[in-house]
């Protein structure tokens, strides 16, 4: 499994941006897609996590409400579209897969297979 994330950039807060994340080889039902972000000197965070076959979601107390997560089957894509940017939302954004059968949750540790990341700057 190989995601390339896309779609960063710098904006003015309150502005959005949608993110991609295209997953190349096979996606099983079972597998959890998330994003994660890591500003400057800090710890990588949870962002948003969706389940691959049910579609159900989970947001960051941070981005929900702003930040929504999709998928598209035939593109085997993963989007987060955020809205209403922030400066705090400024960091490297990027998704990962959790192969795992069960929900393991949000920690980074349970994800095997990360994206490159794409850097999300916003200006005040």
């Amino acid at each position: 499994v190989q995601l390339q994330a896309s779609g960063g950039g710098l904006v003015h807060a309150g502005t959005s941006l949608r993110l991609s994340c295209v997953i190349s080889g096979t996606i099983y039902s079972s597998y959890t897609i998330a994003w994660f972000r890591q500003a400057p000197g800090q710890e990588r965070e949870f962002v948003a996590v969706i389940r691959w076959r049910s579609t159900r979601t989970y947001y960051s107390d941070s981005a929900r409400g702003r930040f929504t997560i999709s998928r598209d089957v035939p593109e085997n894509t993963v989007y987060l579209k955020m809205n209403s940017l922030k400066p705090e939302d400024t960091g490297i954004y990027f998704c990962a897969v959790d192969s795992s059968i069960d929900y393991n949750g949000i920690s980074p540790s349970e994800y095997d297979y990360w994206g490159q990341g794409t850097l999300v700057t916003v200006s005040s």
